[in-house]
């Protein structure tokens, strides 16, 4: 469970991407990318897209060994890779720091191969690094966030190799079906409650 004091300051930093969230310049339209998973992509999905300075967000596989991987193969735990969000983002309004810290909001990272009732590898704890600096990030995050729980974290992180975008049904996922017994039970609750937190820290 996170600390009440690194909550806090989370909040306040959370509370600055609304600050920070304002119409790009040409100079300040440079986008980057980071590719990380926590189980169910159509819950982080729907939770990244929350937040100001995030251009968007794409449910895929990724870490595996097969090419072009589908949703049953995955399923199946023939493939070997997780379910996972690219997030494209603007660095001059969000940091790739504070897109990390949010991570370890979104989802519980001391749980192996699970999240909540989905279980096997393919909802494992993973960020997907492409470069040093994202590597070394991902690295320092992690450390910092050890502190806020009371059992060992087991987010992986690895190397990209290749991000396969995931079947056009899953795209916007809980947008396009808000009445779905998943997005109800799970995803409603999750995105309302992060919400509340951002919110609050204003």
């Amino acid at each position: 469970m996170i600390a009440a004091t690194n909550m806090k300051q989370l909040l306040l930093l959370l509370g600055g991407f609304v600050l920070l969230f304002a119409p790009v310049s040409a100079n300040e339209g440079k986008t980057e990318f980071l590719v990380l998973g926590g189980g169910c992509f159509w819950c982080t999905e729907a939770s990244y897209e929350l937040l100001p300075g995030v251009k968007d967000v794409v449910s895929g596989y990724s870490g595996g060994q097969r090419p072009n991987p589908t949703y049953k193969e995955i399923g199946a735990g023939r493939t070997g890779h997780a379910e996972v969000i690219r997030i494209e983002y603007y660095p001059a309004q969000v940091s790739l720091e504070s897109l990390l810290e949010f991570f370890w909001l979104v989802h519980d990272p001391t749980t192996m191969n699970r999240q909540g009732a989905d279980v096997g590898p393919q909802y494992r704890s993973i960020i997907l690094y492409a470069g040093d600096a994202q590597r070394e990030a991902a690295e320092r995050s992690r450390v910092r966030a050890q502190e806020d729980f009371s059992r060992p974290i087991v987010t992986q992180i690895e190397p990209l190799t290749k991000f396969w975008q995931a079947e056009d049904y899953h795209q916007d996922y809980f947008r396009k079906n808000p009445t779905q017994a998943y997005c109800q039970a799970v995803i409603a609750p999750k995105v309302r409650k992060l919400e509340r937190k951002i919110q609050s820290g204003r």
